[in-house]
């Protein structure tokens, strides 16, 4: 510690993510002063952030002597994912006046649900599900009520594929499947579901085995947290494989991808038919917004009509495909990329009140 005053320079390698070449300080330090330096960053996307060394730069008040020392400072830090959306969805789904945010609530049906009590009759209720033995017992109308059944298996695969490059929003189609893999994960394990998380490409990337828990959406958020697109198309024949090695037992499968054509789709559709004979599967794909859009204006010379006619016909094969999966019994959702989170729970509560799975 030196007894003179001196100016200092402070230079912090932090991530490349902000772009920020120069971000330094400048103070004055006192003869043996102490100094605390606070500052605050705001990433905007999620990934792994790698903060360098600090280099420091030491002159004196005369500017005739300098000198320069490195910090090992060194550190990765973890970004995860936006929480805000899953709290929020969370909120709407598990409160009585859901319904006012676009969460279906849905009659139950079919008989896929665990037997919890008998309890007394209240108007309302479904007279097939009297108990006329308690009735009789107690001489007043008696009911068996269910709950939904738990511990069923939620599985969210997720292509990284250069198909969710697009941006929409800010964001890559990749990061919207992110987010509502969060939420389709929190939501299922307040179901008391277990849920699991495969991503892939050309290779299978992350896989998280399903369980239930507070700790296992920490475990998805590890696992998602820093994943990134592939530049090569996926390979839905290793995902078929895996499907039947690491998947055990009947699952309700979400799987987030895009098909941009017709032709995408009948690339891979056997594969998915087969997934589908194991498995309850959920095929998310998404709306391309832009050219929904530019479909609506009004064409001002022949190149816009062409142009035009090419983004309906975009729009049709997309319904072709939904259609298809249709014909062979494949749940699909074709979504606008700010809607999927709303339409994914709505989906997953749709398949459990019709107990599906």
């Amino acid at each position: 510690m030196s007894s003179l005053p001196f100016d200092l320079t402070i230079y912090d390698e932090i991530p490349d993510q902000f772009q920020e070449r120069n971000f330094s300080f400048k103070s004055t330090i006192k003869g043996q002063e102490k100094q605390n330096i606070q500052y605050s960053l705001r990433p905007l996307t999620r990934g792994e952030y790698l903060f360098g060394n600090t280099l420091l730069f030491i002159k004196s008040k005369l500017g005739i002597i300098e000198r320069r020392y490195e910090i090992k400072t060194t550190q990765p830090v973890a970004v995860y994912p936006s929480i805000l959306l899953m709290k929020q969805l969370e909120l709407k789904t598990f409160t009585r006046i859901s319904h006012h945010f676009g969460i279906k609530k849905l009659r139950r049906i079919g008989h896929s649900y665990e037997f919890e009590q008998i309890k007394n009759y209240v108007r309302g209720d479904d007279y097939r599900r009297i108990n006329w033995k308690a009735t009789s017992r107690r001489s007043e109308l008696m009911v068996n009520q269910y709950e939904e059944e738990k511990s069923q298996q939620v599985f969210c695969i997720i292509d990284k594929s250069r198909s969710m490059r697009m941006p929409f929003d800010g964001l890559t189609l990749l990061d919207h499947s992110i987010n509502t893999a969060l939420v389709l994960s929190n939501t299922a394990l307040r179901k008391d579901d277990k849920v699991g998380l495969l991503t892939f490409s050309n290779t299978i990337n992350r896989l998280v085995k399903p369980d239930k828990g507070t700790r296992q959406l920490k475990h998805i958020l590890e696992a998602l947290y820093k994943e990134k697109e592939h530049v090569l198309e996926s390979n839905y024949e290793l995902l078929y494989q895996s499907t039947r090695t690491l998947i055990k037992g009947r699952s309700l499968v979400f799987l987030f991808s895009n098909f941009e054509s017709y032709q995408a789709l009948e690339r891979v559709l056997p594969y998915l038919r087969r997934i589908s004979t194991s498995h309850l599967l959920v095929v998310i794909f998404f709306e391309n917004t832009e050219l929904s859009n530019f479909a609506k204006i009004d064409a001002k010379d022949t190149e816009e009509i062409y142009q035009q006619t090419m983004a309906k016909k975009n729009m049709q094969e997309k319904i072709r495909i939904v259609n298809e999966l249709k014909k062979y019994g494949i749940q699909s959702i074709l979504t606008k990329p700010e809607d999927l989170p709303l339409n994914s729970i709505n989906k997953y509560l749709e398949l459990k009140a019709r107990g599906m799975l």
